[in-house]
């Protein structure tokens, strides 16, 4: 709980992810937030070295408040599976880092949902597949207060991926109550359902009461 209000300012969104900007900056378009990214500013990405999403979210946050000198607002999210005692969790992204011997660097997202099937199928047909996303969005000023909400949706992971429509491991997630995966919704309704939505709903009734 926070005393701090953002007040109409310009907020930095500290993320280089175009996907969680666009939804982020949807979710921050009524209340009149002018929203830069990090990557926009030209700030750079500080080692993500915490073990809980908290961690991560609040040191991306304060980096990008310190650097730009405005108020930051960071998200850490992942896929938690059940079966695999909660991974790849914290390390979600990481799992779809290339190697060196994998070809060009950066994220495969279809090689990470690749690893977590592979597991899964390692352990038989009826290997649980609950899992659920975690999103924990922190907020930082300058001055060095800050603030955090965690959110979750609970779903299942479902092979093969299915759907364009969203990024990540969104198309191997499929939300309790739905038979469609993230990937397959309409970028509205996941705003209303997801882990990131559930935290945010949070951040508004703090930030935005009445």
């Amino acid at each position: 709980m926070s005393n701090r209000r953002l007040n109409g300012e310009r907020l930095v969104i500290a993320t280089h992810n175009a996907g969680k900007l666009r939804e982020i900056g949807a979710l921050l378009a009524p209340f009149g937030i002018e929203c830069v990214s990090a990557g926009e500013l030209g700030l750079l990405e500080p080692e993500e070295t915490g073990t809980t999403f908290v961690e991560n979210a609040l040191l991306k946050a304060r980096a990008a408040a310190q650097a730009a000198q405005l108020p930051a607002l960071a998200d850490d999210s992942g896929i938690s599976v059940t079966a695999l005692g909660g991974r790849p969790g914290v390390y979600t992204a990481d799992w779809a880092e290339r190697q060196w011997f994998e070809g060009e660097s950066g994220r495969d997202w279809f090689m990470a949902m690749g690893k977590v099937e592979g597991l899964l199928c390692e352990q038989g047909p009826g290997v649980d597949r609950s899992c659920w996303f975690s999103c924990v969005l922190a907020i930082a000023w300058p001055d060095g207060e800050e603030v955090v909400y965690e959110g979750r949706s609970n779903g299942a992971f479902t092979w093969p991926p299915r759907g364009k429509l969203g990024f990540g491991y969104d198309p191997c997630f499929v939300p309790d109550g739905l038979d469609q995966t993230f990937a397959e919704i309409a970028p509205e309704k996941k705003h209303e359902i997801s882990h990131r939505a559930d935290a945010f709903a949070k951040l508004v009734a703090e930030q935005f009461p009445g």
